[in-house]
């Protein structure tokens, strides 16, 4: 299969899922980078930031459009994570690829187990500035670290923290990614000379239109079908890295 089918096809699945869960997408952006279209570690994760930030920025006028974000909340919780993701994004540059791709096996699977247990997190009334804070700053490290989203972290935080119905923490989650990735993105200026854009540009674009149809397919699909699947892929991906970075 050609470099450019391949970065279609994987640009679509990581644009499904932003545009169903407002998050996941990234998660799967990276080992798809490194194993399917030969992009280091390092690159992967910068390479799925540009991805990542124009396909969430995408997604979120698609839901601000249908009034699905809340803006005051987003930015509490985006603009805590602003350092960090700059602050990881820097650092991240400098790691071992085995270190890279191992923490990116664990977060593969924690998203993983999230996404099967959604029920657990449950509305609290009120927001919790103190907490937003401590959420936030995580998410724009994971963003930052691992070149991913964060939005299967974000989701759960927005309705548990904040107290988000989950159709308007999705689009919410989509503007703590963007803001995030666009973070992390200027911390990581002038690394991954072995970008490929060539790649990269038919990728973001596949993704761009996959959030589109993934906006479509959420209100087709049970949420819960979705989640069960991107969570075995997720699995699946976390398994194979930790294989590879063993053999």
């Amino acid at each position: 299969m050609s470099t450019l089918v391949l970065a279609l096809v994987a640009g679509t699945v990581i644009g499904l899922a932003l545009g169903a869960l407002g998050g996941g997408g990234g998660v799967l952006a990276v080992p798809a980078l490194i194993y399917l279209l030969g992009f280091s570690a390092a690159s992967a994760t910068t390479a799925s930031l540009i991805i990542v930030t124009a396909t969430s920025a995408t997604a979120l006028y698609a839901h601000a459009r249908d009034g699905d974000v809340a803006w005051r909340a987003g930015v509490l919780l985006a603009a805590a994570g602003v350092l960090p993701a700059a602050l990881a994004g820097a650092v991240a540059d400098h790691l071992p690829e085995a270190v890279l791709t191992t923490a990116f096996a664990v977060i593969a699977a924690l998203a993983a187990l999230r996404m099967l247990r959604p029920s657990v997190v449950q509305p609290k009334e009120g927001t919790q500035p103190g907490k937003a804070a401590v959420t936030g700053a995580g998410l724009g490290a994971v963003t930052g670290f691992l070149g991913v989203g964060g939005g299967f972290l974000a989701v759960p935080a927005l309705v548990g923290v904040l107290g988000l119905r989950m159709k308007q923490a999705v689009g919410t989650s989509l503007l703590v990614i963007t803001v995030n990735s666009l973070a992390a993105l200027a911390a990581r200026s002038g690394t991954g000379d072995d970008l490929r854009w060539e790649v990269i540009a038919p990728f973001a674009a596949a993704a761009i239109l996959g959030a589109w149809d993934g906006k479509r397919l959420a209100a087709k699909v049970a949420d819960a079908t979705l989640r069960r699947v991107f969570a075995y892929t997720l699995f699946a991906v976390a398994a194979f890295m930790v294989v590879d970075v063993v053999a």
